[in-house]
């Protein structure tokens, strides 16, 4: 029996219309990743049923037919020919059947997916309360104020994830949801009502210290959070690690920075010009959210906290941990929050925190003394040195020596088990990395931007060849020329200019962002910056997958490992364009696991409108996948790459559904 849309731990509620009403079937196949499942079910069910059995016998007759048919041409080969002949048609008779056993495969896979396409009809559009849906975390709709639960409702707003009950419609934009300004000017400024924040926030002034609020839009000073604007603030940083100003932290080994509670990312977009690539992580916030405005501008961002769970980075990898005013009590719970820090950094590796607590003002209460004493220790007991404190701003270095945890005296202890990438792992309260190849200070590292380069030697740690590395490059140096030569200027112009629109001026971009569902070495990521693209790539290592996840960062590229059968920790509407290169074929090759209609609705969910997706995969897989993504109303073509391959690229686009 059918069930009606479930509330889940989201705690979203609220049905379809009852003339639109619409079930979720839990009867449909998901036996592995390229199966159906997930589809909407009316009425008529039962013929529904009946179709796809008859399109399922269709094809094994087809299949059966095939191998028939290859039996009997080996037959008349072999017949009446002498004994070399025999064995040539003995050959080719074992090479024929192979390709119809393959044959066999594929139509199974199609006829899996076709039968999905017979039961099912296109998606339908959430109710209006979905539009900012974030599955994973409790999810407060428009028709609900936390006030209103009562005092002793409490609401954890942790990372819970469960397949049950998942979401089957698509998340609609608001209903005054524009297009973004396009990059750099949507740096500067974006639009008020793309983004979830409330009246209250406004009204308590928190918000106007950070930006200006327009009538239908927000903009942002560069000064609008740090006390002598971001420009002087990421001086002073560098003065204080010794350095003459920001533009010489690369040149010091600085290339990624973890800003934790970025406020809307301003320290991160200046960083960017002077090629420094900061991830943002905030905590799951209902409006008002960090990571969803700061994603907006087109600043690298995604949920992430403190909380209970490592992170899903892995260790040894970001040049500097930034926190200005965040929330984190870094006190709390042994210090087991620096250690998750001291476990992300790089030897030589620095920390930098801006908090009122470091003024000499407040450490005349005795409370914030015990405060400061408790961090001070804690700090000491991971072998960090304090460089420097500058007003409310203090600057740790992480040592470069690994001895220095066998002479200290207190302190947490190293760590027996090491995993290099945990996924959502609780806190760890022992000391990473120590034992890893990866074990290099920053100073030591190729600088940017060599270092996405890779010599030999740096790929030996990771165990990849450097003839497979330099295949993979040229691989994607040359398969982005093709996409620039098949899409432009739909997709990757420089010059871009929408209906109505004046001619804009260089360079301006129709892409921002773009996540790559299934990263690999990053070579995707590296051959748009080769090109020239003004773009930043959330570059995501499948759990199921090969984990490149350090390479990646070792590279001076930043992503996260992710199990696709879970949702993407981001809000809705934040991406440009999601990539999937082989993504299908990996999890064809997993069994038992979530169907292919639920990972294409939750890249639909994290796309904006008029959003790009780009597939490339083997021809069968890719015509299997054109019959899912068009109920969810996609827009999409299959291009052939190249007559001697065997993959193809469907390229699709998200339309802006205005309901």
């Amino acid at each position: 029996m059918s069930r009606p849309l479930y509330r889940g731990v989201s705690g979203i509620g609220g049905k379809l219309a009852a003339a639109d009403e619409a079930y979720y079937d839990p009867m449909e196949p998901s036996e592995n990743g390229i199966g159906g499942g997930g589809g909407f079910v009316r009425g008529g069910a039962r013929k529904r049923h009946l179709a796809a059995a008859a399109v399922k016998i269709g094809v094994l007759l087809l299949a059966a037919a095939a191998l028939v048919g290859s039996v009997a041409w080996a037959g008349t080969l072999y017949a009446g020919r002498g004994a070399a002949a025999r064995a040539a048609a003995s050959a080719a008779h074992r090479g024929y059947r192979r390709l119809q056993e393959q044959l066999v495969t594929d139509l199974l896979d199609i006829g899996e997916l076709a039968g999905g396409g017979v039961r099912a009809k296109e998606a339908e559009v959430c109710p209006p309360e979905y539009k900012n849906y974030v599955p994973c975390y409790y999810n407060v709709t428009d028709a609900v104020d936390v006030s209103d639960l009562g005092a002793g409702v409490v609401i954890s707003y942790d990372r819970q994830c469960t397949r049950d009950g998942r979401v089957t419609c698509l998340v609609a934009p608001p209903r005054s949801y524009r297009i973004p300004v396009r990059w750099p000017s949507g740096k500067g400024f974006i639009w008020k009502d793309n983004v979830r924040i409330s009246g209250q926030e406004f009204s308590s002034g928190s918000l106007f210290k950070r930006m200006m609020v327009e009538e239908d839009q927000i903009s942002f000073p560069s000064d609008a959070h740090m006390a002598d604007g971001v420009e002087d603030y990421a001086h002073q940083i560098a003065e204080m690690v010794g350095l003459r100003n920001e533009f010489n932290f690369n040149e010091a080994g600085v290339r990624t920075v973890l800003d934790i509670e970025c406020g809307f990312g301003t320290f991160g977009a200046h960083l960017f010009e002077r090629d420094l690539l900061t991830m943002c992580i905030a905590n799951y916030e209902p409006s008002g959210s960090q990571v969803q405005i700061t994603l907006e501008r087109g600043i690298p961002a995604m949920i992430g906290s403190f909380a209970t769970k490592q992170l899903p980075y892995p260790y040894l990898s970001f040049d500097m941990v930034h926190c200005a005013k965040c929330n984190i009590e870094w006190y709390k719970n042994d210090g087991i929050f620096l250690v998750e820090v001291n476990r992300l950094l790089r030897p030589d590796g620095y920390f930098v925190w801006t908090s009122n607590l470091n003024t000499h003002r407040a450490l005349r209460d005795k409370e914030n003394q015990k405060k400061w004493t408790a961090i001070r220790d804690f700090t000491e007991g991971l072998c960090w040195e304090m460089l420097s404190q500058q007003d409310e701003t203090i600057v740790w270095k992480k040592t470069n020596k690994r001895e220095c945890y066998n002479s200290r005296k207190s302190g947490p202890e190293l760590c027996g088990h090491d995993p290099e990438s945990p996924y959502y792992q609780p806190l760890n309260p022992c000391i990473s990395g120590t034992r890893s190849q990866r074990w290099i200070p920053i100073e030591h590292r190729s600088t940017w931007p060599s270092q996405s380069r890779q010599n030999s030697t740096e790929l030996d740690i990771h165990g990849v060849h450097s003839e497979v590395f330099a295949d993979d490059t040229s691989s994607w140096d040359s398969m982005v020329r093709n996409y620039w030569s098949l899409l432009s200027p739909l997709i990757f112009s420089d010059h871009p200019k929408r209906p109505g629109d004046e001619d804009p001026q260089p360079p301006f971009n129709m892409l921002r962002n773009v996540l790559d569902m299934n990263a690999h070495f990053g070579g995707f990521n590296a051959a748009l910056l080769k090109a020239g693209k003004s773009v930043w790539v959330m570059n995501v290592v499948p759990t199921n997958a090969p984990n490149y996840l350090p390479l990646i960062f070792d590279r001076g590229f930043i992503g996260v490992q992710h199990d696709w059968c879970d949702a993407f920790p981001t809000y809705p509407r934040t991406y440009d364009m999601v990539h999937a290169d082989g993504f299908l074929s990996l999890e064809k090759n997993h069994k038992l696991r979530c169907s292919t209609l639920d990972i294409f609705l939750e890249v639909d969910r994290i796309l904006r409108p008029e959003g790009w997706v780009i597939i490339r995969d083997t021809a069968p897989l890719i015509e299997a996948a054109r019959s899912v993504v068009t109920q969810l109303r996609w827009d999409a073509r299959i291009l052939d790459l190249d007559i001697a391959s065997d993959e193809k690229l469907l390229v699709c686009q998200k339309p802006f559904i205005k309901k």
